[in-house]
């Protein structure tokens, strides 16, 4: 029978392991939790955690075995998975480590396209490595499927290769709907009043939540509640003067922003089967009757959004009409950034993609193809720094057979590179005059006409020799012994 060291999986690490990461950003593990790792290794991530103030503690099969395996709010079970090579023990893995959270499990492994950075011989359903060690390399579909399967629970994918299994519907659908939830800037104060000024500090957590939902609070769903009824009279006296202070125009346009990022959340949640209405957190049951009246009514306008999405001529047709982005003829582009900015129908085409492979975090770039139901995550970690850099990867999401591709250009001898950046932005961008005057001076010199041939880095580098010039940062100047032409 082979030996399989699983012990030499382990890794030290200098920072937070990506799972880990994710759920700190996304504010899943805080102070306020308690964090049990299943499966710590040599516990850097519990490290980390600790640094925070965040209580936690974890088990190793190999490196802390007397440990005791407890309960927590969060559960983390980090490419554990993916190390064990018999299937019904890698079940019972998952499970054990379910049983013991709360709140959330976190659940991690490894995917596909990694395999070829793994060297050995095929073995059991995966790879026993030159190391001796084992390798489970899943599809970000079969991943999740296994989970749900296993677990009898509706899962969450938050990135490639991790997953979040919620123990309550309310709390999974209240991360869901965050996720398309954009940032809202709140109002400027459109003028002054002594009520506002007396007690702004007071009002700051009324605000707030009038910025975040897009509405008045109801009972029960503002901290200071009581400390606004006896200073003010009541939460509605107050209501009253955040909006004349404000203007009520500028609550009308968040108010039309959060019903439509309802209405987002609402046309996605029909791919893991939508729940129904008391399954929802108590929120957003409130956002549904003030923004939409009923949920029935609030889901017959998700619906007809998400069926609307399907027609490709539509689709191309709000490609074209917005303003935001860089449009060809068989896509269109957008800055992640910006991505929250884009028409509902193109943000619901993008969120098809986010809810089979969950977030990218390495991906500035959102293309969606007009041609096929497809959407591309891009990364080019040197966007701002380089004047054209370099695609360093890219996830491929085929929305028609539900699959995932990856592709790595980091080692690529000629990979492609960016022009045009600023068409990416929002002209309000602080990067997009800079990003503007390049691009305006290359086009004056001739040298982004017949675009086929300098999209990569290559076929670039041959159009500067050719033309005499280089790049010093964002601006083109005449190469040593050359001469700047120009039209």
């Amino acid at each position: 029978m082979t030996a399989v060291a699983r012990h030499k999986t382990a890794l030290r690490r200098r920072e937070a392991s990506r799972p880990i990461r994710l759920a700190l950003t996304q504010g899943l593990i805080s102070p306020n939790t308690t964090v049990f790792d299943y499966g710590c290794g040599y516990g850097s991530d519990l490290r980390h955690m600790a640094d925070m103030g965040i209580d936690c503690a974890g088990w190793d099969p190999a490196y802390c075995p007397s440990a005791p395996r407890v309960e927590a709010d969060v559960v983390n079970l980090g490419y554990v998975v993916n190390v064990i090579e018999s299937g019904r023990e890698r079940t019972d893995t998952l499970r054990s480590a379910w049983t013991l959270a709360r709140r959330l499990l976190l659940v991690s492994a490894r995917l596909v396209h990694e395999r070829r950075l793994c060297s050995g011989d095929e073995f059991e359903d995966g790879v026993l490595t030159t190391r001796g060690t084992f390798q489970k390399f899943f599809e970000q579909s079969d991943l999740r499927s296994w989970i749900e399967q296993s677990l009898g629970v509706e899962c969450v994918p938050a990135a490639p290769g991790v997953f979040l299994v919620f123990r309550e519907d309310t709390e999974r659908e209240g991360y869901v709907a965050s996720q398309f939830r954009r940032r809202v800037a709140l109002p400027r104060l459109r003028r002054t009043e002594s009520l506002f000024r007396e007690h702004e500090d007071l009002l700051h957590p009324l605000v707030s939540f009038m910025g975040e939902r897009g509405r008045p609070p109801r009972d029960g769903e503002l901290v200071n509640a009581l400390a606004l009824e006896e200073t003010l009279g009541s939460v509605g006296r107050a209501v009253e003067v955040v909006r004349r202070v404000f203007g009520p125009d500028s609550w009308a346009e968040v108010a039309r922003m959060r019903r439509e990022d309802l209405l987002v959340y609402l046309a996605l949640s029909r791919f893991g089967g939508r729940v129904k209405a008391g399954q929802l957190p108590t929120t957003i049951r409130n956002d549904v009757k003030f923004h939409y009246g009923t949920y029935l009514k609030a889901c017959e306008y998700a619906d007809r959004l998400l069926y609307s999405v399907g027609d490709r001529r539509m689709l191309s047709s709000v490609m074209d009409e917005t303003s935001l982005g860089k449009r060809t003829a068989s896509a269109y582009y957008v800055h992640r950034s910006y991505l929250e900015s884009v028409p509902p129908e193109l943000r619901v085409y993008e969120g098809c993609a986010r809810a089979l492979v969950g977030d990218v975090p390495d991906a500035n770039l959102v293309k969606l193809s007009r041609e096929r139901f497809q959407v591309s995550y891009l990364s080019y970690p040197d966007f701002d720094r380089l004047p054209h850099p370099p695609l360093n990867s890219s996830v491929v999401v085929r929305l028609g057979d539900l699959s995932v591709k990856y592709y790595d250009f980091a080692g690529a001898t000629n990979p492609p590179v960016l022009h045009r950046k600023e068409t990416f932005l929002s002209q309000d961008d602080g990067r997009y005059a800079k990003f503007r005057r390049l691009t305006e001076q290359e086009e004056r010199l001739g040298l982004l006409q017949e675009s086929a041939e300098i999209g990569t880095a290559a076929g670039w580098t041959r159009r500067l020799r050719e033309m005499g010039v280089t790049l010093a940062g964002h601006r083109v100047v005449r190469a040593r012994g050359g001469d700047v032409r120009s039209s």
